[in-house]
């Protein structure tokens, strides 16, 4: 099933798509915990927006999925210069990856990972660094099994009044 998969870079054509493709991932984490996540509707125009200018970014990586035709998933990764706050040195930052429900378990999302990591590696990044969701642990044995390490926890602390 993995060879008629094509991972290729976005196109200004496919930004509708990736942009509809990238809610689905913000409103999936705003529903993990809303006082965490952020989420701006209408989440599609803000991402295509976004996404136009990142694909004349020399520094980032916008992948597609692609099955017959159809887009199947996205993938987005950028350099990052060091930050001293994070105590992180100079890498590739994987910020998003999602496959639609319909092809998670077929290959695509291993394919736009390494496809981004291989880019970035290509850029000069010696290493990727990526987030999941705390909830998210199917995402997080894929990252797992292509050579992610844990190496940080991140935990949220609201201020003020109690949100239940």
């Amino acid at each position: 099933m993995a060879s008629d998969l094509l991972v290729r870079p976005a196109t200004l054509a496919d930004l509708p798509e990736v942009a509809r493709l990238a809610a689905q991932l913000v409103r999936a984490h705003h529903a993990y915990d809303p006082r965490r996540f952020l989420c701006i509707e209408p989440v599609e125009v803000g991402y295509a927006r976004w996404f136009a200018q990142e694909l004349d970014n020399a520094d980032a990586v916008v992948l597609v999925a692609e099955r017959g035709g159809a887009i199947i998933g996205y993938a987005y990764g950028v350099l990052e210069p060091r930050d001293w706050n994070n105590l992180l040195d100079a890498h590739g930052g994987l910020h998003d990856v999602l496959v639609t429900e319909a092809a998670r378990g077929t290959g695509a999302g291993a394919a736009l990972v390494e496809g981004v990591c291989a880019r970035l590696a290509a850029m000069g990044a010696p290493r990727v660094v990526l987030h999941s969701a705390a909830q998210n642990v199917a995402a997080q044995r894929l990252f797992a099994r292509l050579g992610f390490r844990t190496t940080m926890v991140e935990m949220t602390r609201e201020m003020g009044p109690a949100v239940e």
